[in-house]
Order: structure tokens, then sequence, then C-alpha cells
């Protein structure tokens, strides 16, 4: 159902980036503004100078910006832009000032998610070298948002074909070993299980867990991880309640369909995951769970090689965009559902039923 109410925050990006393109092709379509009302952190002068790779609409609709000074003051029906982070673009080419311009756009939108200015962030794609300063020393916008919000951040990617939930996100592979450990693989099962529930709705989601060693460790001899680490962390969420299964192969689980069996899979490294991901959802969402507000974004980079040739898709941002809207909706129904453990069992009688007006079975005559 279309409701324009919730505020959506879009981030620009890297400006010489895929990022405005993107963003302008979906907030093309007319249809947008009915479904949230968009709120864009970014530079009026990058817009402009991408807005002639924009197709002209069937239906004659013209974008246009509505320049506000914060997101307060964002109208619904019209596509807002909270003018930041200028600078002149220059598509395909990594540059300090694109990727200040990035993190200006990316401040200001994390400021009104915390303060609840916006209901959620969508994020167009940055460079990380190019955004590296003394202010900004992150990694990627899970570990920024994760400095900016409460809670205990998780990478899930996500599509209608696939989750996938990451024990460790970005760091070296030759250091994935000594990074994971039983408590941090609990840890993971749990945000990932509780996400499934409040962010998805699913009710006992079903998680697989990937091994981290070439079949599986095949019993200590490609390695002790699984016999040591992953096995013990998986019984114990098991028994905890977390309906978690493996270890499994990666390349197993993935190429005979297996992945079809469960809710979502744990992996242990990034490219564990992404890779398959990816492939099997090439218009997927990164989501970052586990923290007190959402943010999303598409799945792909700033694709200089493409940038300001008028051919990037932008069905992955329209996800994300969807899935941010899906997300916020979710977690309040969530909350509603939480808020009271005593249903209104006679709600047609309009009024609720005290603990006292319940009968159990064998108290009934």
């Amino acid at each position: 159902m279309s409701d324009n109410r919730l505020k959506i925050g879009i981030t620009q990006g890297d400006i010489n980036g895929v990022g405005w393109e993107v963003i302008l092709k979906t907030l093309a379509d007319s249809r947008m503004t009915e479904l949230f009302t968009p709120v864009v952190y970014g530079s009026l002068q990058a817009a402009k100078t991408y807005m002639p790779l924009l197709e002209k609409q069937e239906d004659g609709y013209t974008l246009q910006f509505n320049v506000v000074a914060s997101a307060h003051e964002a109208r619904r029906g019209k596509v807002n832009l909270v003018e930041c982070g200028n600078a002149t673009p220059k598509a395909g080419i990594a540059s300090h000032e694109a990727g200040k311009a990035a993190v200006e756009a990316l401040e200001r939108a994390a400021a009104d998610l915390k303060s609840g200015e916006i209901d959620a962030v969508v994020t167009a794609p940055i460079d990380k070298e190019s955004a590296q300063s003394e202010e900004f020393r992150f990694t990627g916008h899970t570990e920024f948002f994760a400095s900016h919000l409460e809670g205990e951040p998780m990478m899930i990617m996500c599509s209608d074909r696939l989750r996938v939930g990451l024990v460790t996100i970005h760091i070296p592979v030759a250091e994935v070993s000594k990074n994971i450990s039983k408590e941090k693989i609990l840890q993971s099962l749990t945000t990932l299980r509780a996400s499934l529930k409040q962010d998805f709705g699913i009710v006992e989601p079903r998680i697989a867990v990937l091994a981290l060693n070439p079949h599986a460790g095949e019993g200590g001899m490609l390695g002790t991880e699984e016999q040591e680490i992953i096995k013990p962390a998986i019984v114990e969420a098991f028994e905890q309640g977390t309906l978690a299964f493996g270890p499994f192969p990666a390349d197993g689980l993935f190429a005979n369909g297996g992945y079809m069996k469960y809710d979502a899979v744990l992996a242990m490294y990034h490219d564990q995951g992404l890779t398959p991901f990816k492939t099997l959802s090439p218009d997927g969402v990164n989501f970052t769970a586990g923290l007190s507000a959402v943010r999303t974004s598409p799945d792909h980079g700033t694709a200089y090689d493409i940038a300001g040739k008028g051919i990037a898709d932008a069905q992955s941002m329209r996800n994300a965009i969807y899935s941010a809207i899906d997300i916020v909706r979710n977690r309040e129904d969530w909350a509603k559902w939480n808020a009271n453990p005593l249903q209104r069992f006679e709600r047609d009688k309009g009024r609720d039923v005290s603990i006292k007006d319940l009968k159990l079975p064998e108290q009934e005559e």
C-alpha cells in the first residue's frame, strides 16, 4: 500500500560514479513520490550534470528537485534535496574531492536518521579509498553507521531469493580465521535470527551456517575451525532456540540449491557470502541489520568504468528503497505485536480481556 508519509533519505555517494545516475533514474518515475517522500542528500550541481542521461518518460513527467534546508522541510509528493557535498563531477575518475562530497552527504543523512527526521537511509556507493580522511576512517558504510547508531551491526545481503549474513566483513582474507570465534558466531546467529524475525517477518527462521575451509575441513585434514569453533557454536545456538544447521561446505550448499531450504545463510567472510549472492541475485540489496535505524544500499559499487555513459541499471537502487520501506514497516508491526503480550481476544466486543478472564483448558467446566 502506498504511503508517502515515510521519509526515505538517499545519499548521493561518489559523484564521479554511477550513484547520481541510478538515483535520477529511480526518482524519474513519478509513482515513487506516491510510495514515499524522497529526501536526497547531495549536490544540485552534480544532479544537473547527470540529468541529461535520463530518458524521456512516457507519462511526460519531468524530474524536479524541491531544494530544502533540512529534511524537516521536506514536502510530500516532491523529490526533496538537502543540498550538501558540492563538487564538480568528473565521471569515472576517483578523487579526494568526490570522496569528501560523499562523506558530507553521509554525515548530514546520518544526523537526520539518528534524530528521527528521516525513517531510513539508502546510500549510493562510495569509493572507500577516496573517502578516507582524518574525519572518515571507516572501511565502509556498515562501520560508519555503526559509529552513529546504537546496536551491533551485521551486513545482510538480501533479495527475494536469498539472504546472506556475514560473521566478518571488511578484513583481509588472511585475518579471517583469527577473527572468528565461538562467541562471535553465536552473536552473529543471535543478530541474524532477531533481524529475520523483526525486519523480515519470519516467525522462526532456519539458518544454514557455512564452513570456513574446503569440504568443511574434511574431518580436520583441511582445517580444524569447523570442529573446534563453528560446530560447537551451532550446537549451543540450537540449544538456545536458534534453528541453526551446519557447517555446510559453501560450494555444495549453493551449487545444488540447498540454500533454498533455509531462510538465511551465515557466511564466515565477505566474498564467501557475496560471491554466490551476487551471482544468484544481481539486483540484490545490502542491509545493515542490528542497528537502531534502517540503512540499505544497492549491492554494487561506484562502477567508474560505466559512469556518465547512461547505461547503469537502477534496479538495485529501486530494490534498496523498497527494502528500506518494507523493513521500516516490519519493525513498526513487530513493535506493535510485542508491545502487549495480551492481544485483544474479544476485539469485536470492544474490550480487552484481562488475565483474570482467561480460563486454562483444565479449568473449563
